[in-house]
């Protein structure tokens, strides 16, 4: 009989092997670490090439000789257990979590911090906050990391697929990492030239059903409770099936039933099943190959992240349904969605949802005032469509679907086309902006503009630390304004009391009260639009001096970010009655006629005003809420390109020289490359080439 070594024999040695694995791998880091860019280099390299290169065959003459012996002893080295994608996404989070620690409030147990650097170091903060989401974000669409490998895929079968070579190896070549995501999104486009329909439209506004009516099926949950962060593809299949994508682990197919599960809060809050792809086949009449219906998360949802998804996805669309309630018509956050559908040349339709509360008249009259609303903020000429999903108004629905939706079923590769030229020419002409910000960079003197491009920064990062502060300093407001109608009651009396003083005519109690209630009401809010007021300003101001420090041609209109801070929501008190006896109150001193007053008016409207009040202070942090956001989308839209011209610049002028003549020669040919290319965008895969 053969003797073997037992399982904890085995275990032990397997486990050792494992262990000497990980040494070799510190090694390779070792001699890998000189040339990485770290700025925080470990090791110095007193190693030869030749000797690197031994060390490097030595390591792995080990490795296959531990295999070997591994397998002698029959012991086989485990498959791997955790993916890569995944390990870097929480590496990443950890050091999201590194950088949000370094914000003042954590720094203060290390000393006082100046007030004056607090807006920088918050700045500061965010910058590498978002760079890393980014990172992350990319990296969770579960995107093809070969864009090499697709782009030779493609090369046989797509026209015009040079020129998007070309970019792939001036983004590569040049570092432009920012670029990457617009690529891949290109190539995912050409690989399957689908149109994709989405539907927006906030929470509770009748996506999901109207997606079901237009399909005739029930398949989408309905109801008010928010929706995850992921959008619901639905695409034609003779049979039906619901795949489901997930960040952590395989992707799952199961039955259509169990779609609520995964894109409801109740069943999936916060996303915690990590979902991140969600595709439904139907064998719908109504659904055509290359066409793709997409039920996005409702925007304004308690679930803030599914409404970040919707904004994320919001470019990848070829046409973009806004819906609108037809009971609250146009908000904000339609508004903008149909702004940032413009923005992308993402042809837009908007509809007037549950029209059938309406009477016809008032849906004419409705819908020509969104329409003329939408001209009047945004200066764009839109139809608005109102519609309805019951059943006896269904036509309304049928009639725009039969005019709007089944001619693009007809022309989906055309517009396939379209979408793959317009999103192209998009990131042929950001990477051109790039290399012309480094020829132009690489011709002028060392350190010349040195002090104006670090001031710029500077001011870019404190622009951006300010988000911080002002949003405390308007929650907190909010909240007070909530809380204010005791004041304002306690105002109100005074006010009585005075009017009873100078003889004005009884009977004004009740004008006097309500105007009180309603200033005192809005001073908090004036301090909330002012202060949003200063910080559009400021970002304003921030990221002219940046576009100037690079010469950049976008820089923000004049106005366009106080434009954002907008309809701020007004009091309601509805309708105050109250009765005071002037005759017996005006024999009293002023002190106790007060109090006499302040106490009738807490007795007949005072839980009424107390409401009022918390009404109002939540409707105000709402809108400071989605003002912020706004204002922070709209800055990280220019800062971020502002950013990486203003660190490519830096770094060329901390050089100690320009750049070498070979060097701006060849940043002169690439850009006369990419502009020779502009008539041969790639078309889809088995279409006709251009």
């Amino acid at each position: 009989m053969e003797e073997t070594l037992n399982s904890n024999h085995k275990r032990h040695l397997l486990a050792s092997a494992q262990y000497v694995d990980s040494l070799l791998s510190e090694i390779e880091a070792i001699l890998t670490s000189a040339q990485s860019k770290s700025p925080f280099p470990k090791y110095r390299l007193d190693v030869t090439p030749a000797e690197a290169k031994l060390v490097q065959d030595y390591l792995m003459r080990i490795r296959a000789q531990m295999v070997h012996v591994l397998q002698s002893q029959g012991i086989s080295p485990p498959d791997p257990f955790m993916g890569a994608r995944h390990s870097i996404r929480v590496t990443l989070e950890f050091a999201d979590i590194a950088f949000d620690e370094c914000r003042p409030e954590t720094m203060r147990g290390y000393g006082e911090i100046p007030e004056s650097l607090v807006p920088e170091l918050n700045g500061l903060v965010d910058e590498m906050r978002s760079v890393v989401r980014k990172l992350n974000t990319y990296l969770a669409q579960n995107a093809d990391r070969d864009l090499q490998s697709r782009l030779e895929r493609l090369a046989g079968t797509a026209g015009g697929v040079e020129l998007l070579r070309t970019i792939e190896r001036i983004i590569s070549e040049r570092g432009l990492v920012e670029f990457r995501p617009a690529l891949s999104v290109v190539l995912d486009k050409l690989e399957s030239p689908s149109v994709q329909i989405a539907v927006f439209g906030r929470v509770s506004s009748g996506k999901s059903s109207l997606l079901n009516h237009i399909l005739e099926t029930d398949i989408l949950p309905v109801g008010v409770t928010p929706i995850t962060a992921v959008p619901t593809r639905l695409v034609y299949a003779p049979t039906p099936k619901l795949t489901v994508a997930y960040a952590d682990k395989k992707p799952e197919s199961t039955l259509i039933a169990r779609l609520s599960e995964f894109v409801s809060e109740q069943y999936n809050p916060s996303n915690q099943k990590h979902v991140t792809r969600i595709v439904v086949e139907l064998p719908s009449s109504r659904l055509q190959e290359g066409v793709v219906l997409v039920d996005t998360p409702g925007l304004g949802s308690l679930a803030t992240s599914g409404a970040a998804e919707t904004l994320a996805y919001l470019p990848q669309c070829d046409l973009g349904v806004v819906l609108v309630d037809a009971s609250s018509t146009l908000t904000p956050e339609d508004l903008a969605t149909i702004r940032s559908l413009y923005d992308a040349a993402i042809p837009a339709s908007v509809l007037l949802s549950k029209a059938d509360l309406l009477q016809p008249e008032d849906r004419e009259r409705l819908a020509n005032y969104a329409s003329s609303h939408i001209k009047s903020q945004l200066g764009i000429e839109l139809a608005v469509w109102p519609v309805s999903t019951k059943a006896d108004q269904a036509a309304l629905l049928d009639e725009w679907f039969r005019r709007e939706i089944q001619p693009l079923f007809k022309r989906h590769q055309e517009l396939a086309e379209q979408s793959i030229r317009r999103k192209t020419a998009a990131l042929r002409d950001g990477v051109e902006a790039a290399l012309r910000v480094r020829l132009e960079t690489s011709s002028k003197a060392p350190r010349k503009d040195l002090q104006s491009l670090r001031e710029a920064e500077t001011q870019l990062r404190r622009a951006s630390g300010e988000f911080d502060q002002v949003k405390e300093f308007c929650f907190k407001a909010c909240y007070e304004a909530g809380e204010r109608a005791e004041i304002a009651l306690e105002r109100a009396a005074a006010e009585i009391v005075r009017a009873w003083s100078r003889r004005e005519a009884p009977g004004g109690e009740t004008g006097l009260v309500i105007g009180r209630l309603a200033g005192t009401a809005s001073e908090a809010a004036n301090e909330v639009f002012a202060r949003l007021q200063e910080l559009a300003r400021n970002l304003a101001q921030a990221l002219t001096a940046a576009a100037r420090a690079v010469a950049a041609e976008d820089a923000p209109e004049p106005g366009e970010f106080l434009s954002l801070v907008k309809e701020m929501p007004q009091p309601d008190l509805g309708t105050v009655e109250i009765e005071i006896r002037r005759d017996f109150l005006s024999v009293l001193g002023k002190r106790i006629t007060e109090a006499r007053v302040r106490r009738k008016l807490q007795q007949q409207i005072g839980q009424r005003a107390r409401e009022a009040y918390h009404s109002y202070g939540r409707m105000l942090e709402a809108w400071s809420r989605k003002t912020l956001s706004e204002l922070h989308r709209h800055f990280d839209a220019y800062g971020d390109r502002y950013r990486a011209q203003l660190e490519r610049q830096l770094e060329q002028s901390t050089r100690g020289g320009s750049a070498s003549a070979e060097d701006a020669d060849a940043l002169r040919q690439e850009l006369a490359l990419l502009s020779s290319s502009q008539n041969r965008e790639p078309t889809p895969v088995g279409s006709a080439a251009s």
